[in-house]
């Protein structure tokens, strides 16, 4: 049951994936992944290349690449237990077959694994994974506006996220935080993002380290009345973050995303029925009351 409710999602979601998979980043990563596949099987190529066969066949895998191969599955498998989006599967699934690959080229002659190891590294200095540009409602802030925001309405709660353009995590965890913003932004909770790659002041101010190895990106901050209440993930005293999963049921629980949802919306309702009847009109109905009615 699982399996047919799995490839009824994949089938669903397969236009959008199609779409995502044709943007040149992931295009010249797919070909990069199967280089070593195409050079070993090409009829007119593989005839010419080394093999370690009894039965001298270089159009096929010896015992030491089929070895090589179902480590590196090993490996995917065991780092895909903690991804969570679409984008993490298939980027760690690219970034093993590429070092996968430069151990088989090298093994297979040395002048293709200088050439491999070439092309791999200039695909990491020219190729950028693309960022999000899906529907958000996300309000995109800066050193100068961070602390207006967050003083302006002490009554407006704020889900603020700390990124950085180029941390793979952020930009997997993207999809996630918008999808979010999309199901709970509201007048009394309001979701913003702060890239401190780019902005170091923020990042000292309100203590995210940007370091690879202190692995705090992203951080997710809620404050209310401008002070900070909760922090995912928290960090230890050495300032490293304390393991923590960024997906959309974590965030939702340890947020209470769904309480102050409700209560924002109370807040500002009664706020705006108040208005109404110190400016002597009646409070209108809400769409959703007409609809029952």
């Amino acid at each position: 049951m699982g399996l047919i409710t799995g490839l009824f999602a994949f089938l669903y979601h397969l236009p959008q994936i199609y779409k995502w998979l044709l943007k040149p980043y992931y295009i010249a990563s797919f070909l990069m992944t199967v280089a070593f596949l195409v050079v070993r099987k090409a009829p007119g190529l593989c005839e010419h290349l080394a093999t370690q066969r009894e039965d001298g066949n270089s159009c096929d895998f010896d015992w030491r690449e089929v070895e090589i191969l179902m480590f590196l599955s090993a490996i995917v498998m065991m780092k895909n237990r903690r991804a969570i989006t679409l984008e993490q599967h298939i980027g760690n699934l690219f970034l093993f077959s590429k070092v996968a690959n430069v151990i088989l080229f090298f093994r297979l002659d040395i002048r293709l694994g200088i050439l491999y190891l070439a092309m791999c590294v200039a695909f990491v200095m020219t190729c950028k994974p693309p960022l999000y540009m899906g529907p958000e409602y996300i309000k995109y802030l800066s050193d100068k506006t961070i602390d207006e925001e967050l003083e302006r309405d002490s009554r407006v709660t704020w889900i603020i996220e700390f990124y950085a353009n180029w941390s793979p995590e952020c930009q997997s965890f993207a999809p996630i935080f918008a999808d979010l913003s999309l199901k709970y932004n509201c007048t009394g909770l309001r979701f913003g993002k702060v890239d401190i790659g780019r902005y170091g002041e923020v990042s000292q101010r309100y203590r995210v380290s940007t370091s690879p190895l202190a692995k705090q990106l992203p951080t997710l901050v809620l404050f209310q009345g401008g002070r900070e209440i909760i922090r995912r993930p928290m960090v230890d005293s050495k300032g490293r973050a304390v393991s923590w999963t960024f997906n959309e049921e974590n965030i939702i629980r340890e947020f209470n995303l769904n309480e102050l949802f409700q209560k924002s919306k109370k807040l500002y309702k009664s706020r705006g029925e108040n208005r109404e009847e110190q400016n002597g009109t009646q409070p209108e109905e809400d769409s959703s009351d007409r609809k029952k009615k």
